[in-house]
Formats: C-alpha cells, sequence, structure tokens
C-alpha cells in the first residue's frame, strides 16, 4: 500500500470519531497544540534553517524565502492563531433553521463536518499549522502534503502537533503529512473520490490549474492573486499613496499584495510621477503603460502579460483609465477575482465600484492585504476562494463544514 494510500485510510478512519468530538475537547487540543509550538520554537527552526537553505541553493527569489522563513515571531504568531481558533465559536452542531410541516414533521438544518480535507500547498509552512486548527475546531480530519521546498519545516511542525494531541482526546491520527513530494503523490491524492471529501489547493497558479483540472476530488479553488488598486479622480492622493505602498511592499510574495495600479487620467499628471517615485524609492520596478511611459521616463513599458499577471515579487503594472469605467472593465477582463480596491472620497463612485467589480473582497479606501482570515476576525483560513460555490474570500470555520437536514417525526408516512 502506498503511502498515500495508508494516511488517507487512516484520516477517513478518524473522520467519524473526530466529527463527535465535543468543543472542549477540540479546544483544549487547539490549546495544547499552541503550547507545543511555543515550547518548541527551536527545533522547528532548526528544520526550517535547512529548508532556507535550500532554498538559497536553488536561487528562489526573496519574496518566496520570505515565505518559506519561519523565526520566534512567526511561531508565536501560528500559536496565537491556534487559541484565537479555540475562543471562536464552534460551527459544528448549529441549527441553521428548523420548521414544521403540516403532517407534523419537524425539520431541521444543522451543521457538520465535511469529513477529510485535503491540502496541497507550497513553500509555505505556516499553511500547516492553520490548516490542522481549522480541521480540528470544525472536526476534520486531514491530509497535508506540502512541496518540497519546506519539507522539512512541515515534518518537525506535524511531529510537535502530533505529540500535542497524545496528550488530548483527539489521536495523532487526524493529521496526516504526506511525506513524500513527488509530482506523482498529488496525482493520487487527485484520484481519492470517496476518501477525500474535498481538496484545497494553495500557491502558485500552476499547482491551483492543475488540481482544479485533474482532480476527481471535489475541489475548493482558492485562487492568484493579480490585486488592483485604481485612484479616482475623487481620491485623497496622500492616502493613496500610503495605501499603494503598504499594499505592494510590506509582503509581496502573498496573494493579497498588490500587483496592478490603475490611475484616473483626470489626476494622472499630478500622481502618476508622485506614485512612481514613491515606488521606486522602495524598491519596487514599475512596468506602465504608454501615458506612464511619457510621464515618468525611467519606467519599463508594459506588454499585454503584464496586466494579467500575479508577480509574487517587488514589481508593478501601473496604467492610465479614462474613468471608473474602463478600470472596473479593466479590472473584471485581468482580475482574478481575488482582492480589488478603489481609493476615492465620492461615496456614489465607491458604491459603484463595489457593486460592479467582480471579485471576493471589493475595498473602499483599504489596502488589498486586509483579505486575510485572521485579519477578518476568523481566527486563521484555510484558504482564500476565488470560486463562487460553497464559499467565496477568506475561508473560515463555517466554510469548513457542509450541512445535514435532520427530521423527527411520529409514524408520518407518505400517501
Amino acid at each position: 500500500m502506498s503511502e498515500v494510500m495508508q494516511k488517507a485510510s487512516k484520516a477517513k478512519e478518524m473522520a467519524l470519531a473526530l466529527g463527535c468530538m465535543s468543543t472542549r475537547s477540540k479546544d483544549d487540543a487547539l490549546e495544547k497544540m499552541a503550547h507545543y509550538l511555543e515550547d518548541n520554537k527551536r527545533a522547528i527552526i532548526e528544520a526550517n534553517s535547512i529548508d532556507l537553505e535550500n532554498a538559497l541553493k536553488k536561487g528562489l527569489k526573496d519574496s518566496l524565502i520570505d515565505r518559506l522563513k519561519l523565526d520566534e515571531k512567526r511561531i508565536t504568531s501560528m500559536a496565537e492563531g491556534l487559541k484565537e481558533l479555540k475562543n471562536l465559536p464552534d460551527p459544528v452542531g448549529e441549527v441553521v433553521g428548523m420548521w414544521k410541516r403540516p403532517n407534523g414533521l419537524a425539520i431541521g438544518l444543522k451543521r457538520v463536518p465535511l469529513g477529510v480535507v485535503g491540502i496541497i500547498y507550497e513553500a509555505r509552512p505556516n499553511v500547516t499549522v492553520d490548516a490542522v486548527g481549522l480541521c480540528i475546531k470544525t472536526g476534520n480530519s486531514v491530509i497535508l502534503r506540502g512541496g518540497s521546498d519546506a519539507i522539512n519545516s512541515n515534518k518537525a511542525i506535524v511531529d510537535i502537533l502530533k505529540k500535542a494531541l497524545n496528550d488530548t482526546d483527539l489521536s495523532e491520527d487526524c493529521i496526516q503529512l504526506i511525506e513524500d513530494t513527488k509530482r506523482e503523490t498529488a496525482v493520487e491524492l487527485m484520484k481519492m473520490n470517496g476518501i477525500i471529501d474535498v481538496l484545497i489547493p494553495r500557491g502558485g497558479a500552476g499547482l491551483i490549474q492543475s488540481v482544479v483540472q485533474n482532480s476527481q476530488v471535489p475541489v475548493i479553488q482558492t485562487g492568484t492573486g493579480n490585486c488592483h488598486i485604481f485612484v479616482d479622480e475623487f481620491a485623497d492622493l496622500g492616502m493613496a499613496c500610503k495605501i499603494i505602498i503598504n499594499a505592494k511592499t510590506q509582503r509581496p510574495g502573498v496573494c493579497n499584495a498588490q500587483e496592478s495600479l490603475l490611475v484616473d487620467k483626470a489626476v494622472a499628471d499630478e500622481f502618476v510621477p508622485e506614485i512612481v517615485g514613491k515606488l521606486q524609492q522602495s524598491g519596487v520596478q514599475v512596468r506602465g503603460c504608454q501615458k506612464v511611459c511619457a510621464l515618468c521616463s525611467n519606467v519599463k513599458q508594459a506588454v499585454e502579460e503584464d496586466w494579467g499577471r500575479e508577480y509574487l515579487d517587488m514589481i508593478i503594472s501601473v496604467k492610465v483609465v479614462d474613468g471608473i469605467e474602463q478600470a472596473i472593465g479593466h479590472i473584471n477582463k485581468y482580475g482574478t477575482g481575488h482582492s480589488e480596491a478603489i481609493i476615492t472620497d465620492s461615496y456614489s463612485r465607491g458604491q459603484k465600484f463595489l457593486e460592479q467589480v467582480d471579485a471576493a473582497a471589493v475595498y473602499i479606501n483599504a489596502s488589498t492585504r486586509f483579505t486575510d482570515g485572521f485579519e477578518f476576525g476568523f481566527g486563521a483560513e484555510i484558504g482564500i476562494s476565488t470560486q463562487k460555490l460553497h464559499a467565496r474570500g477568506p475561508m473560515g470555520l463555517k466554510e469548513l463544514t457542509t450541512t445535514k437536514y435532520i427530521i423527527y417525526g411520529d409514524g408520518q408516512i407518505r400517501e
């Protein structure tokens, strides 16, 4: 039996038992896992240093290395995320509705776990903790298949989390890590319909499309983030500068970072040279349309593929547009349905942007970097869904449940 089949079978076996666990047992497990992470920081950092060394040898770009890196602060943040999950309401067992039929049947709808959740992800070891915490809280067993770049970090983290579960009512078999990172193991997971209930890919466009196109297991698509900010003609330009620099540079290697800037032609002559200068001073390479290049001689000419690209790097595309309608059209054509923002002091134009832009999260006068489960008050997230069925946006606890009809009768038969 392959490693994937063996571990998936264990996860399936544990799913029913875990789904019946009390909220107290699950919360105790989250608390215990948080303490174990805090107490074993050194072991995690040592394992992570091996992954970082290998990444440097491979020549991975700085933004990807940043996503891979773990330090004491990040591990503490991961532990705090587990504690915050503990303090959130347990969605499992929540009665969504209850009604009585004329024949006396009482029909209810309540939340139940999905069952077995599979995660295929790349070099972000924090995802390991987020996924485990969310799945434990919602009564789902979890199968983790991380990338080769983070394998040492993931093994160390999972080993610590399993030890923590051994001090609780939960079995360590609720967490399964596929240690073989060859492509074939991901393909095998995609074929496990009937064992895995849902598969969630987290990573670059290539990984996500491969899972979406090839999986026989239902997939929740977490999308790439070609996120835009549109500076309206009625924008506070000082606010716009602050938001744009934050959205682009605070962590450029994550999916909610800004990748494209649109500027209304009414303020382009004043604003474009200012913001391009600030971006370049921050180390960002700017790729602009003809108008931007005419205003700033040291800007690289953008090509068609720049408008739809997720750079995950210190690069941004900048385009001057002819008003809000063209901005909305451009975003709906080139965006990935992740996070979009408008900077404006006009209430009506802000509302128009909210209503007409097709994305999971749409902002007025705020950075796209807030599209995050922790920032939304979910404690953590399993991913940011850009699809429209079942879940959209940051996926917290409720998005990891499904519903079940429960019917109470007293002898009714159908005539």
